[in-house]
Formats: structure tokens, C-alpha cells, sequence
């Protein structure tokens, strides 16, 4: 029985003491509710207090110092060139990430931000120095830098914070923190986050945080055995190539019905509406929704209309379904704990299930810290290539006939094969029938179709991935998940420019050139969907970028017409494209692709 959010006391944001309009920006990036260590540290710290928290990786501790750091900036109205506020990181990925968030929940005030890190170039943050800002995101390294050349200036600052303050002094930065806060003022805030208080920690604490409020949180407790028939696996893979990850992912299990978990309602929109763009029967769940819309939708997934839930942790609690073959971790959860509920809801009722995530290599210390939790390893596999999907597909054509010839009624078609048999070898006869089976994409075999029989994935058959710190070690030697070579700038404007319907095509695309990169005989293909159905040349970019695995970048003009569209491709691509289209769908429509013949509508 789900749990309708709306009925229960407030526990959103706004019960937190933050303004307004904080709490429209935070809702208009589609979080719902805040964590724990959010809901205890947000308020103390509006407060003015000092706060000590004890919290691990991936817990929510951005949100926690930078939502009560805007609010008060916000409210000290006063100008100042320098920063009013200072957030000392470890590592130059964390800088860019908090500053990033930072920015995004500062939308609508006056407030700058300013990431400050080694290996980015010393004269252009002396230069946003210089413009002003309101807060500095910096490593303790990159800061000391600053404070020696005079270009940061310490002395309006309102609040400093100490974000894993634990990394930073096993990374041997104790001595630059310690310099840091002495050109710091007295009478200022200071916030200290860490998972563990070492001795030298704790002396930084005690000599430049007043009568700080602790706040810890603790961690859950897991019964023995509480997951013992879920096969856990994790996919390496930057965040803007998660989606077609994600496709590739579900096209090989085939899963009979499966949770997709997200962090925010957005997110979840948007990935509902590709997922059901690309075949699959998705389904949306989050907390703006009204709780008929969630009601018909938890019925559509028991009763199998769906096989794909999309949700956010809030609006799929208290669900209860024992059928759940798969889940899928979109974006890691903030807490371990959340992992273990997540996962929880599969390998039910005596059934194996599958728990899987696709995690940006930068999340790799979450991961660990999951990995803990849970008491066990995470299998770290390779996204599955076009090989293994047509390994897949044949899985499903076999397991289909099997299933056939123990139900029998083959009458008709035995009588069939007898003619056929009285010219070519049965053999021969038989391998043509599993062809035709296995390619045709409205027969019962493609991979987001049911047919019986177990994946070559099942619990337990598969090797054992390699480690994490193996997994990590080859994600850093490797481009991306497909091999792909990085792009450059006009390749990243091309999806841009198709998605504003600028991709200006000839009269008919050409076979010879094509975009910057893609040297080599082009090919132009004949794809059965046009202005009628609604195409735009991002639609057609998309599906051929995510279905066939192909870099965006490759692909040449796009003529779209009334009723069919063209597209210049790479002649070495052309037929792997074509035959990725067979059973894809674009705008909700199954496609046909062909090499144009130079016919017009």
C-alpha cells in the first residue's frame, strides 16, 4: 500500500526555516524531502550556530551547508567584493561538484560562486576574484596559493564550512586548514563534516569551532542474511552517457518488470519519456503526482501493463510488490541505508533478483561506502557491446523455441519443414527458421519482449567482475563506455543544433563529406517517419546515436519530410545502424530503415 506524502506531517524544506523562495529553487530541481542529516543540520545552522557533523559519503551534506549558507548570505544583505562565504574541499571533483550545486541553489539571488582548484589556470580565478564573488569553493592547496598572492581576501568572511574535513586531513592538508582559518575572522559560523573524528580532527575542531551542535548520523543496522538471493552489479559510466547505458543495460536482462530509481521528480520525467520513446512500457511515480495518477500506475506495474517503473525513494515508499525481477539504481541513493531499502524490494518470496547501478567513476568512494553496508561485493561489469545484445537476442529466440516445442501444436509447420526438407538439408531448413525468428522485429523474440526462459545473466552464471579498485584503475586508462573519442566543440553543437531544428540539410543529404571527424564514403538512409509523426532531427540523432551505439557527431545532414526522412551516415556504419533501428522507436512509432534509392514522396 503506497504512502501518500501529502498526508503526513510536513517534512519538506519548507518545516526547515528557509525562505520562500529557497524552497521553490530546491523544488524546482525536483528534490522532495530532505535527508536526515539535512533535516537536523539545516535548522542549527540558521540558527548561527556551530555544527560538528558526522556523516558519511553521499549522505546530502551539500545541501545541508549550502542551502543555510545562501539563506544567510541572502539575509546579511551587505556587498562585499570579497567572499562572505568559504567552503574548503579535498579533491578539485569535489570543488566543481559543490560549487556546481551551489550555483544551481543560488539561482534568483545575487550571490557568485567560485570554485577555486589546482590544475585549472591561476589567472582566470584571479580574474573572478577580482569581479567578486560571494562564495569560494576551493581545495586547501589552491587557496593557501591565493591567501600568498594576496588575490583572496579572508577578512569579510561570514561562514566557513569543512567538507570531509576527514579526507583532507589524511590527504596531508591539517597545516594548510590551520593557515586557512588563521587569516579567517573570529566572529564567523563554522560548519566541520566528517564520517570519522580522527585526534588531529578534533583538535581542529576545538580550537576554531565555539560550542558547536553535534550532529551524527548513525548508521542503520542490517540483519544477517537480509540480502542473500540478490546478485548486485555496478556500470562505470559518465553521467551524460547514463541514458543509452541504461538501454543497453535493459535490453540484455530483459527484465520481467523493474524499479528504475532516480533522485529527482524531473529526472524522472525525463527518463520515463525516453524509455517509453525507445519500446518500453515505462511508467512515472514521484510525489507531485496526485495520488490517483499513483494508485493507476502502481496497478498498471502489479498487473504487468508496465514493466518499467521510474520513481523517486519518496513516492515508492511503502510499495509492495513481490514481483520485482529487477532494480535499477539511476543515480546512486544519498545513504547506504537508502541502497539496502532500494534493493530490498527485489528477490522476494524466495526469488533471485537483480540490484543494479550505474555509477559516474567520481562516485566511486559512495560506492565503497555501499559496499560496506550491504557486507559484500559489487560486481563491476562492462557495459554490454552490440555483441552481447545479438548474444542475447539469440538467448531469447532459444529459449522461444523451446518453449514452443514443449507446447507443441507444430502440425501445420511440420508439414512445412517436410516440403522444405525434400530440397535442403533440415539443418539448413531449421538455421533459416531461427534467422527469421531471431531478426524479426515484430515476431516475440526482440529484447524488450517476455519470452520464457532465463537470461545468460542469471544469478550465478556470470563471472565474477573485477574490483572496484580494478574497475576504477581501467576506467581512468579508457575513454568512454563504447570507445568512443572525445569530441570537440562543434560535435557537441550539433546535437544542439539539431534539437533547435538549425541542422539546415540540403535539398537531400550528400554521399560525400559529412561532419567534421567522419571522413569516408557517407551513406544516406531512408527511415519511414516523418513531420506527421511529429520527428525532429533531435529525435532521429538520439535514436540513432543511442539504438546503434554511435557517436552523435558522425551523423551528417537530416532531411525530414512529410511522411519519411533522410539521414547521411558514415557508409561503415550504415548497416550496423539499420539493423540497431529494427526494433527501436521513434515518437512512439516503430520504424523501417533502408539505404534511399533516391525515390520522393
Amino acid at each position: 500500500m503506497s504512502t501518500d506524502p501529502s498526508s503526513e506531517a510536513p517534512t519538506g524544506f519548507s518545516s526547515l526555516g528557509l525562505s520562500d523562495a529557497l524552497v521553490s529553487a530546491v523544488s524546482a530541481l525536483g528534490y522532495e524531502e530532505p535527508t536526515p542529516i539535512q533535516r537536523e543540520a539545516i535548522p542549527v545552522l540558521l540558527d548561527g550556530k556551530d555544527v560538528l557533523g558526522m556523516a558519511g559519503t553521499g549522505t546530502g551534506k551539500t545541501a545541508a551547508f549550502a542551502l543555510p549558507m545562501i539563506e544567510l548570505l541572502s539575509r546579511k544583505g551587505a556587498k562585499s567584493l570579497a567572499p562572505r562565504g568559504l567552503v574548503l574541499v579535498p579533491t578539485r571533483e569535489l570543488a566543481m561538484q559543490v560549487a556546481e550545486a551551489l550555483h544551481k541553489y543560488a539561482r534568483g539571488t545575487d550571490l557568485a560562486v567560485a570554485p577555486l582548484y589546482g590544475g585549472a589556470p591561476m589567472d582566470v580565478q584571479i580574474r573572478a576574484l577580482r569581479r567578486g564573488v560571494s562564495i569560494v569553493v576551493a581545495t586547501p592547496g589552491r587557496a593557501l596559493d591565493h591567501l600568498r598572492r594576496h588575490t583572496l581576501d579572508l577578512r569579510a568572511l561570514r561562514i566557513v564550512v569543512l567538507d570531509e574535513a576527514d579526507e583532507m586531513i589524511d590527504m596531508g592538508f591539517a597545516e594548510d586548514i590551520e593557515s586557512i582559518l588563521a587569516n579567517a575572522p573570529d566572529e564567523r559560523q563554522t560548519a566541520l563534516f566528517a564520517a570519522t573524528m580522527a585526534p588531529r580532527l578534533e583538535s581542529i575542531a576545538s580550537t576554531h569551532l565555539t560550542d558547536p551542535v553535534r550532529v551524527a548520523i548513525a548508521k542503520e543496522k542490517r540483519a544477517a542474511g537480509k540480502l542473500p538471493r540478490i546478485r548486485q552489479v555496478a556500470y562505470l559510466v559518465p553521467r551524460q552517457q547514463k541514458t543509452a547505458a541504461l538501454g543497453r543495460v535493459l535490453d540484455v536482462e530483459t527484465p520481467s518488470s523493474a524499479i528504475v530509481f532516480c533522485r529527482t521528480r524531473t529526472e524522472v520525467d525525463e527518463l520515463t519519456d525516453t524509455l517509453a520513446a525507445h519500446g518500453y512500457g515505462a511508467k512515472a511515480l514521484h510525489g507531485g503526482m496526485e495520488q490517483k495518477a499513483r494508485d493507476r500506475v502502481m496497478q498498471m506495474f502489479r498487473t504487468g501493463q508496465a514493466d518499467v517503473l521510474v520513481a523517486t525513494d519518496v513516492a515508492a515508499r511503502g510499495l509492495d510488490i513481490e514481483h520485482v525481477s529487477h532494480v535499477v539504481n539511476y543515480d546512486l541513493p544519498m545513504t547506504p541505508e537508502v541502497y539496502v531499502h532500494r534493493i530490498g524490494r527485489t528477490g522476494r518470496a524466495g526469488r533471485e533478483g537483480m540490484a543494479i547501478s550505474l555509477v559516474d567513476p567520481r562516485q566511486h568512494r559512495q560506492l565503497r561506502s555501499i559496499e560496506g553496508a550491504v557486507r559484500s561485493k559489487i560486481e563491476i561489469l562492462p557495459i554490454p557491446t552490440e555483441a552481447d545484445l545479438q548474444a542475447r537476442r539469440l538467448d531469447t529466440t532459444l529459449a522461444a523455441v523451446r518453449a514452443q516445442i514443449v507446447e507443441g501444436g507444430l502440425e501445420q509447420a511440420r508439414a512445412v519443414v517436410d516440403r522444405l526438407a525434400q530440397e535442403f538439408d533440415v539443418l539448413d531448413v531449421a538455421a533459416a527458421a531461427i534467422r527469421l525468428l531471431h531478426d524479426d522485429p515484430a515476431g516475440t523474440t526482440t529484447t524488450k519482449g517476455k519470452a520464457k526462459g532465463g537470461s545468460k545473466r542469471e544469478a550465478g552464471e556470470a563471472a565474477a567482475g573485477p574490483s572496484l579498485d580494478e574497475a576504477m584503475a581501467a576506467a581512468e586508462r579508457r575513454p568512454a563506455y563504447s570507445e568512443r573519442p572525445a569530441r570537440g566543440r562543434d560535435d557537441e553543437e550539433r546535437p544542439r543544433r539539431a534539437r533547435e531544428g538549425k541542422e539546415g540539410p540540403p535539398s537531400r543529404p550528400s554521399r560525400a563529406g559529412g561532419p567534421r571527424g567522419a571522413g569516408g564514403a557517407r551513406a544516406v538512409l531512408h527511415i519511414n517517419i516523418g513531420k506527421a509523426a511529429g520527428v525532429r532531427p533531435a529525435d532521429l540523432v538520439g535514436a540513432i546515436a543511442g539504438e546503434a551505439d554511435v557517436d552523435s557527431g558522425v551523423i551528417g545532414a537530416i532531411r525530414i519530410g512529410e511522411e519519411s526522412s533522410l539521414v547521411d551516415v558514415p557508409e561503415a556504419l550504415a548497416t550496423r545502424i539499420m539493423i540497431s533501428l529494427r526494433n527501436a522507436k521513434v515518437r512512439g512509432r516503430r520504424v523501417m530503415v533502408r539505404k534511399d534509392r533516391g525515390d520522393r514522396e
